[in-house]
């Protein structure tokens, strides 16, 4: 059986003196799709952040192919093949869509995403390649966060809260870009509110439950009674 590519194990964070995250361990495959669900306050932008070194962690609370990154810094990670898109895009507001793309192959990563495969995938970001970031709709910024973290060339990429504040037609339009995403062979863990959403796109399912893992499972196979249990912390 092959190693998976990302390994958390025992993994607790804080802010100051508040606890977010309690001892979860978790794990992705190479070229699997796991979603992560919860309520508001869960952990899972926490997760996230910890993930992608936004916050440190022991050295061997998170592991990527083998090695031990829990105590690196945000760019080390991205340069080791972790991507993030966060919540709220975090977009340059004062460059352009186009520089906006080009800040995320700064890494220096070899592979298959450029800039003509970006617009190719969204296009109508080649469209507004000169238009200023903040000046498109809440979903053509989303697309943007997208495919900067593309630009990256990573192995892993972690989409937190990908619908969240967008029109349902934009969501469409970003799940129907999915598998183009992750066809070649990335893995992906996506942070969503939408649970049909989150099941019909991954192989198994997280729920995290006031920064605990209350339910783990395969996605085509976990009933929505036990994620409402889960969700809700229903004994």
């Amino acid at each position: 059986m092959h190693e998976p590519i990302l390994q958390i194990v025992g993994l607790s964070a804080h802010y100051g003196d508040f606890q977010a995250l309690y001892d979860i361990d978790m794990t992705v495959a190479e070229g699997e799709v796991l979603a992560i669900i919860g309520a508001n306050g869960a952990g899972k932008t926490t997760l996230m952040w910890s993930i992608a070194g936004l916050m440190r962690n022991g050295a061997d609370q998170v592991r990527y192919r083998g090695e031990a990154i829990g105590g690196l810094r945000a760019d080390q990670v991205a340069e080791r093949g972790i991507a993030l898109v966060p919540e709220g895009r975090q977009l340059f507001p004062s460059l352009s869509v186009e520089e906006n793309l080009i800040i995320g192959g700064q890494v220096g990563r070899d592979g298959p995403w450029s800039l003509r495969r970006v617009f190719e995938l969204f296009p109508i970001l080649q469209e507004r390649r000169k238009q200023a970031s903040t000046s498109l709709s809440g979903g053509q910024q989303q697309m943007v966060a997208i495919g900067r973290a593309l630009m990256a060339n990573p192995d892993l990429i972690l989409f937190d809260e990908i619908s969240l504040g967008l029109a349902p037609v934009i969501i469409r339009d970003i799940y129907q870009a999915l598998p183009g995403i992750v066809g070649g062979g990335m893995s992906a863990i996506i942070v969503e509110q939408d649970i049909t959403k989150a099941l019909s796109v991954s192989s198994r399912i997280y729920c995290l439950q006031e920064g605990r893992v209350s339910l783990e499972g395969a996605s085509d196979t976990v009933s929505r009674e036990e994620i409402s249990r889960a969700y809700f912390g229903i004994e």
